[in-house]
C-alpha cells in the first residue's frame, strides 16, 4: 500500500509540475503574441503615415516647384517650343519628288 501511494504522489507532483509549466508556456506565448500585436499595429500606423506624406510629396505644384528650383525647368510655351517634323514622311516625300522627276524626264 505504501509503495501504491508513493508512486501516486510521484504522479501527482510530475502532473503539477507539467501544469505549471504548461501555464508559464502559455503566459509567455501570449505575451510574445501582445507584443507582435502591438508592433503590428505600430507598422501599420508608420505605413499610414508614411503613405500621407508620399501623397504630400508628389503634389503638382510641389513636383513644379522642384522643377523649376532644381532642374532649372520651365513651362513650355509657343515661342521656345521647336517642332520636329517626321522622319517617315520627310523619306516618303523625297521618294515621291523622286519619282515625279523621274516621270518628267521620259
Amino acid at each position: 500500500m505504501a509503495r501504491l501511494n508513493l508512486v501516486l504522489l510521484l504522479a501527482v507532483l510530475v502532473s503539477a509540475l507539467y501544469l505549471v509549466h504548461t501555464q508559464y508556456q502559455s503566459r509567455r506565448l501570449f505575451t510574445e503574441l501582445d507584443r507582435a500585436v502591438a508592433e503590428a499595429r505600430r507598422l501599420d500606423t508608420e505605413h499610414q503615415r508614411l503613405q500621407v506624406e508620399k501623397r504630400a510629396q508628389a503634389t503638382p505644384l510641389r513636383v513644379e516647384k522642384m522643377a523649376r528650383a532644381q532642374l532649372n525647368m520651365r513651362t513650355a510655351t509657343p515661342a521656345i517650343t521647336q517642332y520636329v517634323g517626321d522622319p517617315a514622311g520627310a523619306e516618303a516625300a523625297a521618294a515621291s519628288a523622286k519619282t515625279k522627276a523621274g516621270e518628267g524626264g521620259r
